[in-house]
């Protein structure tokens, strides 16, 4: 047991591990031992991250990358590749959001949104799931969903339609890579203080949140920690594969 959560000798590439949710899932998975690359567009808060994950004793590196962009992806992987050989884990944690009324949303805001929270994740499995297979190695690629990929929530139409997508791509993608050794898996994570939520997060909405939330409260970056490091564990998650793991407060099993 004292070796279930080991990473040691791991490889991890985080997609969008410099924002607030995916930066600490990223710190979660360098405390317990993986060799994690920060991939995204902004190279300064990348590096910011690898500081961090350094200066608490682990080792990490900043890459720039534009999930839109399929030759931006698959330079990094070379220079990933370079840098530390393979890797068994990917996280895929861009995103972005808006409030936008669904009679106003123009199709280039409804592309934007799309392109980033679904399609760029259908590019770096494409690309980094590849490259796991071509090496023969056996991983956990870990898709970061919503709680509104299964009950679409008001305000953020775009948004919920490209996280249930997300549900669908992870679930496809479960039982193709399945025999590749490659597990699929999705985190729900519930209403956590991110950067494409604040937005939308006036008192009237989180008032809303909270009575619709069991635990009464936020969730912390922190604590998705510790459903990241289980779903990387191909000790501690072996036969979990296609699972949509929730980790909202009680949100999903709320009714009236």
């Amino acid at each position: 047991m004292s070796t279930l959560f080991d990473l040691n000798g791991k490889v991890a590439v985080a997609v969008g591990g410099n924002g607030v949710l995916g930066s600490s899932m990223a710190m979660g998975l360098a405390e317990h031992g993986a060799k994690v690359a920060i991939v995204g567009r902004n190279l300064d808060k990348a590096e910011e991250i690898v500081q961090e994950i350094t200066e608490n004793g682990g080792i990490a590196k900043a890459f720039f990358a534009d999930v839109l962009a399929k030759d931006s992806l698959l330079k990094a992987a070379d220079e990933i590749e370079q840098w530390a050989g393979c890797w068994d884990i990917v996280l895929n944690a861009p995103g972005t959001n808006s409030a936008t009324p669904f009679f106003e949303i123009g199709m280039d805001e409804y592309d934007q949104i799309m392109d980033v929270n679904l399609k760029g994740i259908i590019l770096t499995c494409q690309i980094f799931a590849e490259r796991m297979i071509k090496h023969g190695k056996k991983g956990s690629i870990i898709n970061i969903s919503s709680v509104s990929s299964t009950t679409p929530l008001s305000r953020v139409f775009t948004y919920s339609v490209s996280k249930a997508g997300i549900n669908s791509v992870t679930q496809f993608l479960a039982r193709e890579f399945a025999p590749d050794g490659i597990r699929v898996n999705a985190i729900i994570p519930g209403f956590f203080p991110a950067e494409q939520n604040k937005k939308i997060l006036d008192q009237e909405r989180i008032e809303d949140i909270m009575r619709h939330t069991p635990m009464k409260r936020f969730g912390s970056a922190e604590e998705l920690k510790g459903t990241t490091v289980w779903l990387a564990s191909d000790k501690a998650s072996s036969f979990v594969t296609g699972a949509l793991i929730r980790v909202d407060g009680g949100f999903g099993s709320m009714t009236i």
